[in-house]
C-alpha cells in the first residue's frame, strides 16, 4: 500500500513538472541582446539609406560586488541596402567575463559613402543614445532594442557660439 501511494506521489510530479504551465508560466529569460536601427544619409532635403555604414554599442557593466567596469564597444555589420544594422551581445561574452550589464548606448560610428561622412546628434547619435526599452522575443531568447534612425550629413554643421 505505502509503495502504491509512493509511485502514484511520484507520477503526479512527473506530470506537473512535465504539462506546461498555462497561468503564470515560467518563462526562459531572454539571454541575448540585439540592437537593431537605421542609418540615413541627409542631403539637402532628402535622406536616403547608407548601405555599409556601422553602428557601434558602448556598455558599462557591474562585477558581483557593484563596482563598474571600464566601457567596452560591438561593431554591428555593415547596414543593408535599407540602411538596416542589427548587433548582438551576449551576456555570457568573454567581454562581460561573468560581469552584468549595467547600461549601453548606441553611437554612430563610419559611414560608408565618402560624400556624407558628417555625423548628426540627431537622436544623440553622437553624444550617445541610451539604451531603454525593449520588447522580448521569446522564440529568439533575446530582448530587442531599436535605436534610431541615426543621420550623417554631407554638409557640415555650424556649431552655437562659434565653437
Amino acid at each position: 500500500m505505502a509503495s502504491t501511494r509512493f509511485l502514484f506521489a511520484t507520477s503526479i510530479l512527473l506530470l506537473s513538472l512535465l504539462t506546461p504551465k498555462q497561468e503564470g508560466k515560467d518563462e526562459i529569460l531572454p539571454t541575448i541582446i540585439g540592437i537593431q536601427g537605421l542609418v540615413l544619409c541627409k542631403a539637402g532635403s532628402k535622406y536616403f539609406a547608407l548601405k555599409g555604414a556601422v553602428a557601434r554599442i558602448t556598455c558599462v557593466a557591474v562585477d558581483d560586488k557593484g563596482y563598474e567596469t571600464a566601457p567596452f564597444s560591438i561593431l554591428s555589420n555593415g547596414c543593408d541596402a535599407n540602411g538596416y544594422f542589427f548587433a548582438t551581445l551576449s551576456p555570457y561574452s568573454s567581454l562581460l567575463n561573468n560581469k552584468k550589464i549595467k547600461e549601453c548606448k548606441a553611437f554612430l560610428d563610419y559611414s560608408s559613402l565618402d560624400t556624407c561622412k558628417v555625423p548628426t546628434d540627431v537622436n544623440h547619435r553622437i553624444s550617445g543614445g541610451l539604451l531603454s526599452s525593449y520588447r522580448v522575443l521569446n522564440e529568439k531568447n533575446m530582448k530587442l532594442y531599436s535605436v534610431g534612425p541615426f543621420f550623417y550629413s554631407s554638409e557640415t554643421q555650424s556649431v552655437p557660439n562659434g565653437y
